[in-house]
């Protein structure tokens, strides 16, 4: 199968990372296209696009002015180990075998409003554009039109590929906006977490997204090929919740621990 997962806010440019057969992304000249848009925009409307501090607009500011192609070991650094969240704590990267880290790269895509699609080992430089802003560009008003068909027929491509049983969704429902389901060559599964808080189980965010990073250690350590097998994840104590759960949509659930 093959999985999608949304990058992080935070990122890790500095601590060590293995020897890996670095890649190019697949689509750097449109990433290249969206940067120098951004560089004609002033740390204060950045601010005001992103939604986020002056301190963080000037940074990103200063990010979009020293974007440079090509990219290098000593420029750059690979996706999977670049993005820091919550997902990213969960997938764990740094403890994934050599093995395992090669199935990745195979199996494993990073959603990106900047980058499109990011293999493992592709190399990016930093940077902060969610997918869902509204970045007025050539294309249209936002992002999703920037990408338009361009992610699913990405996607596509590497599921024929791959040969791949199925899409497996992990990630967030901003970034999976960018994916037209209807146009995927394969089944599309869909994955909720929900803990049990009170005496109810609910969706919550933060759990929600470390447990997402769990379920895509789980494909690449097992080398989950068949929908089926997902029943089988039980990471942290997560289990599968058949009658919860539909042949397209599988949800898990996490009880409380006593106080």
């Amino acid at each position: 199968m093959l999985m999608v997962i949304s990058p992080a806010k935070d990122l890790d440019f500095t601590s060590a990372v293995p020897e890996l057969p670095l890649t190019q992304g697949d689509m750097l000249d449109d990433a290249a296209s969206l940067v120098e848009i951004c560089r004609q925009l002033t740390p204060v409307q950045l601010s005001q696009l992103m939604d986020i501090s002056d301190k963080l607009a000037g940074l990103n500011a200063a990010r979009f002015g020293s974007w440079q192609l090509p990219f290098h070991r000593d420029n750059a650094r690979a996706a999977l180990f670049a993005f820091n969240g919550d997902v990213y704590q969960g997938l764990a990267a740094h403890s994934l075998t050599a093995d395992q880290l090669h199935y990745a790269q195979q199996h494993l895509r990073i959603l990106s409003g900047l980058y499109g699609v990011l293999r493992p080992f592709d190399l990016m430089q930093a940077y902060r554009l969610e997918m869902g802003t509204a970045l007025i560009n050539p294309r249209g008003k936002d992002l999703y039109q920037f990408w338009g068909d361009r992610i699913t027929a990405a996607l596509n491509e590497q599921l024929e590929a791959l040969d791949a049983s199925c899409l497996l969704n992990l990630a967030s429902q901003e970034y999976f906006k960018a994916v037209k389901p209807k146009a995927l060559t394969r089944p599309l599964i869909d994955v909720t977490f929900k803990d049990q808080k009170n005496g109810q189980y609910k969706i919550i965010s933060f759990f929600a997204k470390k447990a997402r990073g769990l379920m895509a250690r789980y494909v690449l350590t097992e080398q989950i090929k068949e929908p089926a097998a997902l029943t089988g994840f039980n990471l942290e104590r997560y289990y599968y919740s058949p009658a919860q759960s539909t042949a397209q949509h599988l949800v898990f659930l996490r009880d409380e621990v006593p106080a």
